[in-house]
């Protein structure tokens, strides 16, 4: 059985290897062998970014610091994440809070200049340069010297020529991408990723294993008793006439004749009655038998004569991890967790530890399941909705976050609670319990205007459409879509023109880290369309009779990525 060190091992040479769902397989087994240690989290965390899911590298990174807050690794990891993100304030926060622990720690110190640097130039450009030039920024420049895959491309003067001449003007970015060397480069940057190598040592590599040699059971030797004492002699036949009955009530377990079992072992109790073992036994069949109370009564016994007789720590607490067991069949958890604890404290033992913590997931989940009362969400609900209506917008957070956990698959208290935190201007929890509210009822309405409410401030335009179309779909003439796609629509085509270069270089930004926007620019078609925008304006007018073709161009000037004039 492998350890969890052997678990961290494999996923550090997974994600060497780029295979980072192998890394991150790994990394969650070593985390449920155990889930105490902080470098697994750590590096659970570098490989979910690298796969590009930084939403779960962001939990990850929180676990790391929970667990050990003087780690320095644990701040990078969430600053890295939360950088990721594009919520640059929160990510320069993280590196500041590592950095006033770890004030000379040059990772730390390194993400803190580029989160900086990114913030104050989205696209890594100039002030000249807009979004689309913002590719070829300095950062990125820097990386795709790095790549031998890219490299190649800025030896290349007829391609070093092309990304010049976007530096300068942003808006000939259709024209290059007639030139077949660019769009391949940029399809490779587009599925380029960070490397990034988790903390600890290199793996060593996993010793060959020797072939197992079958051992001849060696025959057990008769001890010399001519020199004990009559009293030594007694109890040491004592001992063997009980081991005897104790094998004999073993052989009887393996065969599943239960009631013989415990004749034995009753047998072996009454010849040697200080001996715990042989109590631990009978438990051990009663537990099988599914009969937990005699289970743990005998557990308790065997507990006692243990102590009672200085029996080996271990052993006891081997005992107190049946009795554990046996509660947590009884579904008493409670008295489980307090067994698990008293085992630990007898002998710490790494199974018992990964059943305390299951014991503890357990608890928590049934606490979870018991709080829940659809009477008491809707009381708390109403009292949301009068601090709503006194705009006392902590206070309904509050009342509708208790609603939530006492009714969380209520679709409409978790769209009146995206409402209250749009109020405090929590946009990225407001569209958390949103799109929650769509998983719940994906023909909730009022939800898919919420949703398109909360992406137009967060200007991703292209998003917006989608939702209020979306709503729409369901209910044609709902005002609150009606409205809100009339003024997205105003806004793209209009509202660009009284953006600055700043506002269009981080919406560009923005969209550029969404899948859907970089899938969208990978499209062969969308890619030849875009091309003949530049040199075949005809060709490309009647590509965009296809509505799926319009509808991805119109995605793509939705989300400022590209420009119409």
């Amino acid at each position: 059985m492998s350890t969890a060190e052997e678990f961290k091992a494999a996923g550090n040479e997974a994600l060497k290897q780029g295979d980072t769902s192998k890394a991150i397989e790994n990394y969650t087994k070593a985390i449920n062998a155990d889930g105490s240690n902080h470098v697994y989290y750590s590096n659970r965390s570098a490989a979910y970014l690298k796969q590009g899911d930084a939403h779960n590298a962001l939990e990850d990174a929180n676990a790391c610091i929970g667990l050990k807050p003087d780690f320095a690794k644990g701040y990078s990891r969430k600053g890295a994440a939360l950088h990721s993100l594009k919520r640059y304030n929160d990510s320069i926060a993280a590196y500041n809070e590592g950095l006033s622990r770890f004030p000379s720690d040059a990772g730390l110190k390194k993400g803190l200049e580029d989160v900086n640097r990114e913030k104050e130039n989205p696209m890594g450009t100039s002030s000249a340069g807009g979004a689309a030039g913002g590719l070829f920024g300095p950062q990125m420049m820097a990386q795709m010297a790095m790549d031998p895959r890219l490299r190649k491309y800025l030896n290349d003067p007829d391609v070093m020529g092309k990304i010049q001449m976007v530096q300068k003007n942003p808006n000939l970015m259709p024209t290059i991408m007639s030139d077949p060397k660019m769009m391949e480069m940029l399809s490779m940057m587009m599925g380029q990723e960070q490397e990034e190598e988790p903390s600890g040592p290199a793996p060593a590599p996993a010793p060959k294993k020797k072939e197992e040699k079958k051992e001849e059971k060696p025959e057990e030797k008769e001890e010399d008793w001519s020199n004990l004492s009559p009293e030594e002699r007694k109890k040491k036949e004592t001992e063997k006439a009980a081991r005897l009955k104790k094998e004999e009530g073993n052989n009887f377990y393996k065969n599943k004749e239960f009631e013989k079992a415990l004749a034995a072992y009753d047998e072996a109790i009454a010849i040697d009655p200080t001996n715990m073992t042989f109590l631990s036994n009978k438990a051990a069949v009663y537990f099988t038998q599914k009969k937990y109370d005699e289970c743990i009564a005998q557990c308790m016994e065997a507990i006692e004569v243990g102590k009672a007789n200085r029996a080996p720590f271990e052993d006891r607490a081997k005992a107190f991890t049946r009795c554990a067991k046996a509660y947590q069949k009884k579904k008493d958890l409670v008295t489980a967790i307090e067994m698990c604890k008293n085992a630990q404290l007898e002998f710490f033992d790494k199974a018992t530890q990964r059943l305390l913590k299951t014991l503890e997931l357990e608890k928590k989940k049934s606490d979870f399941a018991a709080y829940q009362d659809d009477e008491k969400a809707e009381e708390a609900k109403q009292r949301g909705n009068d601090h709503f209506r006194k705009q006392e917008w902590p206070k309904a957070v509050a009342e509708y976050e208790e609603a939530v956990k006492r009714a969380p698959k209520n679709a409409a208290i978790r769209n009146n609670l995206s409402a209250a935190l749009c109020k405090i201007m929590d946009f990225n929890g407001a569209r958390r319990e949103v799109e929650k509210a769509l998983e719940i009822d994906p023909k909730y309405v009022k939800a898919w205007a919420r949703k398109g409410d909360i992406e137009m401030v967060m200007k991703e335009f292209h998003k917006a459409m989608d939702s209020y179309k979306a709503g729409l779909e369901l209910e044609p003439n709902n005002p609150s879509c009606k409205q809100g796609l009339q003024k997205v629509t105003a806004q793209i085509n209009y509202g660009r023109q009284n953006m600055t270069e700043e506002q269009k270089k981080e919406q560009a930004a923005h969209a550029m880290a969404d899948p859907e926007i970089q899938a969208i620019l990978q499209d062969p078609v969308t890619q030849q369309v875009l091309r003949d925008f530049a040199e075949n304006p005809s060709a490309a007018q009647q590509a965009m009779n296809d509505p799926s073709v319009a509808a991805k161009i119109q995605k793509l000037i939705a989300s400022g990525v590209v420009e119409t004039r």
